[in-house]
């Protein structure tokens, strides 16, 4: 996520050389074609067509800003639960005998939420899960289709292990299990978010108009705008391109990009709260990078 209040001039150039080569290009050509074998330009209703335009893309963006937000508030609340679950081992498991169940469970939280992560970007499991869990607990969890869920299965485990050995009692079984579903049901929401993208309807048609509408505009104003066309279209192109491209970059917020959630800087965030919840020694936040993106 790019976190600077300016963005780089170099990525936005990045982003859009491509599309404005192509629209000046052909702003260009239509300009020229107007001088060298004149022809009358229709009467395109320009403003209707990009006024029910803009309007589409707008509904869009919200529709896609709305799913990023919503990620977002899932991994707040991820984060929280985190922390209870944490705390909830800490006060709740304060016998001597404990201490290695207190701390495998918040080692393996914070396996969980890696696990999570790369699951969602759709990456092999790396070394920040491998790192908090034994071999068996690895092995356990890996040959499960949902990695992060056979975490937090084990977890549940654990839990109860501690109820048998008299360690905890119902009223504390129950309470720590309630973290573990408000957890399943924050995976299960991202998992909705990542496996449902906006209808075809939303990705297609916006695509083709939006393409359409660039190719009619300097056609309908080269006869009042004359050599200045090729500026004037392109510029009002490119913003109808960038409003499209903005659809585009949220829909997805779990795809590994600038624009998508900073996954990996809120799992050191829970690593480092939970391991000074336990005592442990803690890494560094992350910082954003030099160009300014938080990952």
């Amino acid at each position: 996520m790019i976190v600077t209040p300016v963005p780089s001039y170099t990525q936005i150039v990045r982003e859009v050389w491509k599309p404005l080569s192509v629209l000046f290009i052909w702003d260009v050509v239509v300009t020229v074609t107007y001088y060298v074998l004149p022809f009358h330009a229709p009467e395109l209703p320009l403003t209707l067509f990009g006024s029910a335009l803009a309007l589409f893309l707008g509904f869009r963006s919200n529709s896609a800003y709305q799913r990023w937000w919503e990620g977002r508030s899932l991994w707040g609340l991820m984060i929280n639960a985190s922390r209870n679950i944490a705390r909830a081992a800490r006060n709740f498991l304060p016998d001597p005998e404990a201490r290695d169940l207190k701390r495998t469970i918040v080692l393996r939280q914070i396996a969980y939420v890696n696990a999570l992560r790369c699951q969602l970007r759709k990456q092999k499991v790396d070394d920040e899960v491998l790192r908090f869990l034994s071999k068996g607990e690895a092995d356990f969890a890996l040959s499960r289709t949902n990695t992060a869920n056979g975490i937090v299965d084990g977890t549940g485990r654990r839990i109860n292990e501690a109820k048998e050995k008299g360690w905890i009692d119902t009223i504390q079984q129950s309470a720590m299990e309630s973290v573990l579903v408000d957890i399943a049901n924050a995976q299960g929401g991202m998992e909705r978010l990542k496996n449902t993208p906006l209808p075809n309807q939303y990705r297609f048609f916006p695509m083709i108009f939006t393409h359409l509408f660039c190719i009619l505009l300097p056609i309908g104003l080269v006869e009042t705008l004359g050599f200045a066309t090729p500026l004037g279209s392109t510029v009002a192109g490119l913003m109808f391109l960038a409003v499209l491209q903005i659809g585009d970059d949220l829909v997805d917020p779990f795809a590994n990009t600038v624009h998508d959630l900073p996954l990996t800087a809120m799992c050191r965030t829970i690593e480092i709260d939970l391991l000074q919840a336990i005592g442990d020694e803690a890494p560094d936040p992350m910082v954003p990078d030099k160009s300014g993106v938080l990952w």
